[in-house]
């Protein structure tokens, strides 16, 4: 049996890379924490082109309605270049709670970007004031909300804001989207982790230190080899969780599935957390300042581990599953 991802899908995260790696995300995601967020919706426009904010969206909408695992595809890519924005609740939670909404058709299209909230583990909605569409959800309902007061994040790129109904609401299968803002949330906390063992490694190749190149040191091989083994053992929990959600039928959501996903977003946030640990000690003190492209991943990764849902909500669920 062959657990990996196929040629097409290895075609679509390159076609994502070549053209993130192009559009100097770093400058974009340090404007938009000044609340500039032009160069950042260019951004948005390019994945757009490339049919990401499409994947979840319905076929009668103009979507492509993608396999769970294509969304990981995707997402892992938006992780490791750390895309700003309200990346899982546009791309992965919003289609699924508007799943029978002619506003569908304004996600896969690009000219309607979303943001969610749904209390009690998504309590605010990230980036609401980028947004053109706000969402409230819980309990089987969703309708649209209004942005209230700003909050800053750990990450300036990801404003949080209170949020209250404004409308009316429809039914909606808040479960099934909750389970994709998570796996959606751990596939891009896999990236980031990724980005920052690149960065580290090439780093160590070129930082001197009594008269060695660090990456000699054998202390050096083995945490960046930690940080290795931690991402690429988190990996196939995200894809094994894609799996379960889409063996999931009519919008059910099992204890088994929910165990996966929690386990894969537990996995994840500590395999992130692993990587910026050992980021930060193979850059030193460079590693620390705002003007290094490592800061942005280090409080990208602080950011994700918390949302929709901390690691300790994830382990509880997997203990109430597991016992």
């Amino acid at each position: 049996m062959n657990f990996e991802i196929d040629e097409q899908q290895r075609d679509f995260a390159a076609s994502i890379d070549a053209a993130l790696g192009a559009a100097d995300v770093p400058a974009a995601v340090r404007a938009w924490g000044e609340g500039d967020t032009g160069p950042g919706r260019k951004v948005w426009a390019q994945l757009t082109d490339l049919g990401v904010t499409a994947l979840l969206v319905p076929e009668k909408y103009d979507g492509i309605e993608a396999h769970p695992v294509d969304l990981v595809v995707a997402l892992e890519r938006l992780g490791y270049w750390a895309v700003p924005g309200p990346v899982t609740e546009s791309i992965a939670v919003a289609p699924i709670l508007l799943a029978n909404d002619d506003r569908s058709a304004g996600l896969a299209s690009g000219e309607l970007i979303a943001t969610v909230a749904m209390p009690p583990q998504v309590p605010r909605a990230v980036n609401a004031d980028f947004a053109g569409l706000t969402l409230l959800a819980a309990d089987g309902q969703v309708g649209d909300a209004t942005a209230g007061a700003a909050h800053d994040s750990v990450d300036p790129a990801r404003k949080l804001f209170d949020v209250t109904a404004s409308g009316d609401t429809q039914a909606a299968d808040t479960a099934r989207a909750y389970e994709f803002g998570v796996l959606a949330t751990a596939a891009q906390l896999v990236g980031v982790g990724q980005a920052m063992l690149d960065q580290s490694v090439e780093y160590a190749k070129q930082r001197a230190q009594f008269g060695r190149i660090i990456g000699s040191y054998q202390a050096i091989k083995h945490k960046l080899a930690d940080v290795l083994i931690a991402v690429e053992l988190s990996r196939p929990l995200v894809y094994g969780a894609a799996l379960s959600l889409a063996s999931q039928k009519d919008g059910a959501t099992s204890a088994d599935t929910a165990r996966d996903i929690s386990a894969a977003k537990v996995a994840a946030a500590d395999a992130a957390l692993l990587a910026a640990r050992s980021a930060l000690q193979t850059h030193g003190a460079i590693g620390f300042t705002q003007e290094h492209d490592l800061s942005l991943s280090l409080l990208r990764v602080q950011a994700l581990r918390s949302a929709w849902g901390d690691p300790t909500l994830h382990r509880r669920r997997l203990l109430e599953v597991l016992s």
